[in-house]
């Protein structure tokens, strides 16, 4: 026999396939998720809506996203299940089966800080081996993307740099490139070996090319074709071309490279600290989202390849 919760749920599920014209897609989710509801109350001994509290809605919502209770509901899952239960408590109080509504209260769960997108290494070094270095356009590519990747620096901090910024990098390999991130906060970040090349090659054989086409000479490192400071929508453009040569199929911006960079780090045993610095973080709990993309990295190496991982 039915319980008075069970036959609230049919009675409302009828509502809206009758009275509301739901279709049948939104009913049957409703359905799903208000079968779990009903279970849930049920393992808490309630089976009368008018017995339902603003606590039991609140621990139901709080048991959709615990691990503990098997595989966690996404945030767009657990607000989808909380606003049926918000429904059908709106119901029964509007047909008079209950005195209120003990969801209204309830707010659904904030959405997280979305991970990072970061390539792999194979990823990277094919977008790295994109550009045509027989050309200075080619080879000024190259410098700017050896740069976003070996720097982990913003696409403006990599893009204000002026040819004197780098010449004391060039001159000892472990001086450092000065960057200046938001509020002109100044770190240094070092300079591994195939950025400098790239560098070089591009201040020896590419950059003089572009800068002959300026009407006035700029001091940027990195210059577009007509000899000016590359704008940040250029280098976005070369970016996605070289992403699309890479055959990524993935989309990209200067900042995946960043997350690249964090990442790859991270993952090598570098210390969160060290990343924070590097990144010019303020804090470490920003820097602290990059942990948590190398755990999931570890969860998909660890699921496919131990044998009772599944």
């Amino acid at each position: 026999m039915a319980s008075p919760v069970e036959k609230l749920v049919r009675n409302y599920l009828d509502h809206l396939t009758v009275e509301r014209g739901a279709s049948p897609h939104t009913v049957a989710a409703y359905r799903r998720d208000l079968a779990k509801y009903v279970a849930f109350l049920a393992g808490r001994g309630i089976d009368d809506p008018a017995a339902v509290t603003e606590a039991e809605v609140a621990a139901f919502l709080a048991a959709l996203q615990s691990p503990l209770e098997g595989r966690p509901l996404s945030v767009t899952s657990a607000t989808r299940s909380l606003v049926a239960v918000r429904s059908l408590h709106a119901f029964a109080a509007a047909e008079g089966r209950t005195p209120e509504n003990p969801a209204v209260g309830v707010r659904p769960p904030k959405a997280g800080r979305r991970l990072p997108k970061a390539l792999d290494i194979a990823q990277v070094q094919a977008l790295l081996d994109t550009p045509d270095t027989d050309t200075p356009a080619g080879l000024r590519d190259a410098a700017l993307l050896e740069l976003l990747y070996g720097t982990g620096g913003r696409i403006s901090e990599i893009l204000d740099l002026d040819v004197d910024d780098v010449t004391a990098v060039l001159a000892e390999p472990v001086a450092g490139l000065r960057l200046f991130g938001k509020g002109r906060k100044e770190r240094l970040v070092p300079v591994g070996s195939y950025a400098r090349k790239a560098l070089e090659a591009w201040l020896v054989r590419g950059r003089p090319a572009l800068a002959g086409a300026a009407v006035r000479p700029s001091p940027a490192l990195i210059l577009n074709s007509k000899g000016q400071r590359l704008s940040r929508q250029s280098a976005y453009g070369l970016l996605q071309k070289a992403a699309e040569a890479a055959h990524l199929g993935v989309e990209i911006s200067p900042h995946t490279l960043r997350h690249s960079f964090a990442t790859h780090l991270l993952d090598g045993g570098a210390d969160v600290r060290v990343v924070q610095e590097l990144l010019g973080h303020a804090s470490v709990t920003t820097t602290q989202i990059y942990t948590l993309v190398t755990v999931e990295h570890l969860r998909e190496v660890f699921l496919s390849a131990h044998p009772r991982a599944r």
